[in-house]
């Protein structure tokens, strides 16, 4: 075969792949997204009752390691939510910054409740056991002195609306929800960090489809730091957090094990509900994939290999091929490229970020490859995963990842 006509069939064949890929997420996430429900808006603003017409009491658990810059207006948004019943725990994890006395002093400050004593308990830990990630002993250790129904995993750097956890309870035990994602809204304060959260958004679709969650034959299943709220006696049931101690996605894995588990999920988006500046500067996005990004790979130098090869084909091709491809081999690149400036579009009505922002998403995509094949190299030459000065070995992850199902992956 000529050069040329390789070439020819080379493009048109990347082209029609390119354009039917982003058509179909066009597709599945437009006649869907729907189906999730904004609980922000008035159908939520109601006060929460189980059947029998008591309120559920409700445990937040913080955890926190050097966090002084995020942790006090954290919990001041949580000890002024409207809730009428409810205890915050926050875990200092070993913090040597002022994350511990900063805790200190807000609890410290706050008047007791007539019937629960302080709103606010402070756990402190000093120590760390072999076998555990530092975040999921902290989260399971504060578990433990909880008392509420529902407990709510949280993190330290995310502010609450007053409502928040009132309409969240409201829309859990509406759907007899027995774990409950709320999405947090985004602060961006750089053209650089909508950037990088826009393409991170454009990614997600492709890995979990949040709406098909509450579908008990789809495997689709979702977590989020900011917001898993589980009732207590399905935490229990699950094996708490010491059947994740060494899970570096342990928010995502709190929701895979409750849905292979076999109860209700549920997940909901609330505008404003909870703020949660997630990036700083576009680089932000690569320091916070150290950790993650070859976890997510289960440590596989192939899947990394797979995984940078078509993020970029599939995000930067579409550029690409619209300015250089040979005759009408550029009719689909144009398709693929138009179908992505209609996912930008989709994504502004949920977010802060503008449809323009779709000129910088071959970007986005460069550095996000990068932030995976950065968080490989650490990974690799320090022989482990080195996060918030706690050292975790290579050897000890894997093995710990061979001990799960085969299917906690797919």
């Amino acid at each position: 075969m000529r050069p040329g006509l390789l070439e020819h069939y080379l493009s048109w064949g990347v082209s029609i792949f390119l354009a039917s890929v982003w058509l179909s997420r066009l597709l599945v996430v437009g006649l869907n997204l729907d189906k999730i429900p904004e609980i922000s808006g008035p159908d939520y603003d109601l006060a929460p009752r189980e059947p029998s017409g008591r309120v559920p009491r409700v445990s937040i658990v913080v955890p926190a390691r050097n966090e002084a810059d995020h942790i006090e207006a954290a919990l001041r948004s949580l000890l002024e939510l409207d809730y009428p019943d409810y205890e915050v725990i926050a875990v200092d994890d070993r913090s040597d910054d002022e994350t511990g006395e900063a805790m200190d002093l807000l609890s410290e400050s706050r008047p007791s409740q007539p019937t629960s004593g302080s709103r606010l308990q402070v756990l402190h830990i000093e120590h760390l056991p072999a076998g555990w990630l530092g975040k999921t002993h902290a989260m399971w250790r504060g578990a433990q002195i909880t008392t509420g129904d529902w407990i709510l995993f949280t993190d330290a750097d995310v502010v609450f609306r007053s409502d928040a956890l009132r309409r969240a309870i409201a829309y859990a035990e509406r759907e007899k929800a027995d774990h409950t994602v709320l999405f947090p809204t985004m602060v961006m304060s750089s053209a650089g960090e909508r950037m990088m959260i826009a393409f991170f958004q454009s990614q997600f679709v492709f890995a979990r489809l949040p709406w098909k969650v509450s579908d008990p034959k789809s495997r689709d299943a979702i977590g989020v730091g900011a917001f898993n709220l589980i009732r207590r006696q399905v935490y229990e049931r699950i094996g708490t957090y010491e059947r994740m101690r060494l899970e570096i996605l342990d928010d995502m894995r709190l929701g895979e094990i409750v849905k292979q588990e076999g109860f209700r999920q549920r997940v909901a988006f609330g505008r404003g509900l909870l703020r949660l500046r997630w990036v700083f500067g576009a680089y932000g996005m690569v320091r916070n994939l150290t950790k993650n990004g070859f976890a997510i790979l289960r440590f596989n130098g192939w899947f990394l290999l797979l995984a940078v090869c078509g993020i970029l084909l599939v995000n930067v091709g579409p550029y690409v091929g619209a300015m250089f491809a040979p005759g009408w081999a550029r009719a689909g690149f144009g398709v693929a490229l138009a179908t992505l400036i209609a996912v930008y579009v989709g994504m502004s009505w949920h977010s802060d970020v503008p449809p323009y922002y779709v000129l910088l998403h071959p970007i986005g995509a460069l550095l996000f490859c990068y932030a995976l094949v950065r968080s490989a190299v650490l990974t690799l030459l320090h022989d482990g995963v080195d996060w918030r000065g706690t050292h975790y070995s290579l050897a000890e992850l894997r093995e710990f990842r061979r001990e799960q199902p085969w299917w906690s992956w797919l």
